[in-house]
């Protein structure tokens, strides 16, 4: 039986976290490349230190996006997030730029070919996961941890607080009475800041985006609240702290409710099933929440590489379903072509959208105009409704 009272825990970091301006770069590389040439094929890890930039993978596309154009790119994209600091600097930062052509070897296996269709771009397993706990369908701490750390950067941005500094962190513990979220018990959030701001001082800052993120009387009792818990948070950033492209990929999906298949999004286009497919699990996982067909869902699809077709479909409403899971496995089948180019059509992925999801999570987002967090639009739930006579 599954345990109804307890306490979770889930983690975000904002933009200007080490690792995710490492995953805003690459993805920014992405959407170069797709911009360019929607069927682009790009896998570019990178990594920041003090004042450097490094940049590495392969890549399939235009001759015409050089080396010193992805410098350009790299540079903008840390101007955006908005360091200028001595040892983090936009303009004065080296780059270096270590990206070559994609293996053959790879190629003729993804590629379609006569009766051949695109296969996937690698072998793995991927999750999605909805659930009831907040309107958008996501787990409530990952949920309101991501909105804390935006508002901050909102603030930052706009100007409303010219002493925080990119870097930051949240945590919101929740308590769970009968399976539902009440109230946080504790609520972490560390924040660079200017070197004249005391700790009290900081605290008052991110006070207000606490307590106006949380739904009223969730707030957590005052020696539970934490903010920059070691007294000090200057140094901050790659200069703190090297990054990586792809470390966060728990912040990134569903901040430890949900399973995890291990494969990071940022840096890579829509022929990885590591990004596509997790996003076609979501999708698929939503939707089946949202037409009140189960109060919580997971999905998971098993790849091979060159393989179109996934190896499974396996569906888990956790005793929470109104509908028979085989079934609804047949159905989301016959819905959605799940092969990587059939998911890559559906949501329309080849379009140069993914530097936006680098940070504050890529799932419980809302849909954009321009095509920008497909995977969270609900446009299948009236045919699944009408699959189960719901």
């Amino acid at each position: 039986m599954a345990k109804t009272n307890y306490l979770f825990t889930s983690e975000s970091v904002s933009e200007g976290h080490p690792d995710k301006v490492c995953d805003r770069i690459s993805d920014a590389v992405v959407d170069t490349y797709l911009t360019a040439d929607p069927l682009s094929r790009v896998a570019v890890e990178t990594l920041c230190t003090t004042n450097r930039i490094v940049l590495a993978g392969e890549v399939r596309g235009p001759e015409s996006i050089t080396r010193d154009h992805l410098e350009q790119v790299a540079r903008a994209a840390v101007k955006d997030i908005g360091y200028e600091q001595d040892g983090f600097h936009w303009q004065n930062s080296a780059v270096e730029v270590h990206v070559h052509s994609q293996s053959s070897d790879i190629a003729q296996g993804v590629d379609s070919s006569g009766n051949k269709d695109e296969g996937a771009g690698d072998q793995g397993i991927m999750f999605g996961y909805a659930c009831r706990e907040t309107d958008v369908l996501m787990p409530a701490p990952i949920h309101y941890s991501h909105a804390i750390l935006r508002s901050l950067a909102e603030a930052r941005h706009s100007g409303a607080e010219p002493g925080l500094g990119p870097d930051s962190k949240s945590q919101v513990t929740l308590q769970y009475e009968n399976g539902k979220p009440v109230r946080a018990t504790s609520v972490v959030v560390s924040t660079q800041h200017d070197g004249e701001l005391s700790q009290d001082e900081v605290r008052e800052i991110v006070r207000p985006h606490v307590v106006n993120t949380l739904p009223d009387g969730w707030m957590c009792d005052e020696d539970e609240f934490y903010v920059n818990p070691t007294g000090r948070f200057v140094i901050g950033g790659p200069d703190g702290d090297a990054g990586l492209t792809g470390r966060k990929i728990i912040v990134d999906t569903y901040g430890g409710a949900a399973p995890h298949g291990g494969g990071a999004f940022s840096g890579k286009d829509p022929s990885k099933v590591d990004r596509s497919a997790a996003y076609a699990s979501r999708y698929l996982a939503k939707n089946v929440v949202a037409a009140g067909l189960a109060d919580k869902c997971t999905i998971q699809l098993a790849y091979a590489i060159g393989v179109s077709k996934p190896l499974s479909l396996y569906i888990d409403t956790h005793s929470t379903g109104q509908a028979d899971e085989d079934k609804l496995a047949e159905v989301l089948s016959d819905l959605v072509d799940l092969s990587p180019r059939g998911i890559r059509e559906h949501l329309h992925l080849s379009r140069p959208i993914y530097a936006r999801s680098a940070a504050y999570g890529h799932f419980g987002r809302a849909p954009e105009e321009d095509g920008g967090f497909s995977w969270e639009k609900t446009d299948i739930v009236d045919d699944l409704k009408s699959a189960f006579g719901a």
